[in-house]
């Protein structure tokens, strides 16, 4: 529901309604519609976490890992069946400019994946997969604005081969900070 409707257009009247339970009940459960609001936030962070990152985690450090995740992020939104899209994602549009603990719920989940993904890059410097001179914040940068770019072109322009360039931007980042292997 989230999904379609942001995060701020939920209420515990309307999901009460969809989810045919009483008012009261739901109201008992989370006692305001900012912590249903932030319990929906919470959530949709430990479904990614289970969808993209624990799968992706199965695969050796470097350039193996980082590909599975971010193939993972890319169809994540279908895999967890969210016909609106990412709720974080438009959470982070929906609350980037309301301080409050709605804001700081996005800022902290957006901050761990931020966290999680140079984690990665930089394991994939360690291994040898990327080069010593990497610079593990533009590369993050650059996967961030992959995975916007691919949702706005994806859902808004309905570009069927968004998904296709997104891997081919991928690829081009990976190619310009890879290791130049020397021929034998």
């Amino acid at each position: 529901m989230a999904s379609c409707v942001g995060v701020g257009g939920l209420s515990i009247g309307a999901l009460a309604e969809r989810a045919r339970m009483s008012k009261s009940g739901l109201f008992a459960h989370f006692g305001s519609k900012e912590e249903l609001q932030l319990a929906v936030l919470r959530e949709s962070q430990l479904r990614f976490a289970e969808i993209v990152l624990r799968p992706a985690f199965r695969q050796p450090r470097g350039l193996a890992r980082l590909r599975a995740i971010i193939v993972n992020w890319l169809n994540w939104t279908r895999v967890a069946n969210l016909p609106g899209g990412c709720v974080m994602n438009a959470a982070a549009a929906e609350f980037d400019d309301q301080p409050g603990p709605l804001r700081e719920e996005v800022k902290i989940g957006l901050l761990a994946l931020r966290r999680t993904l140079a984690d990665t890059v930089t394991k994939a410097v360690e291994v040898g997969d990327l080069r010593a001179d990497t610079d593990i914040d533009q590369f993050v940068f650059e996967l961030e604005g992959i995975y916007q770019v691919t949702q706005q072109s994806r859902r808004l322009f309905e570009e069927p081969d968004a998904d296709r360039r997104a891997l081919v931007a991928f690829d081009r980042l990976v190619r310009d900070c890879a290791v130049l292997k020397k021929k034998e």
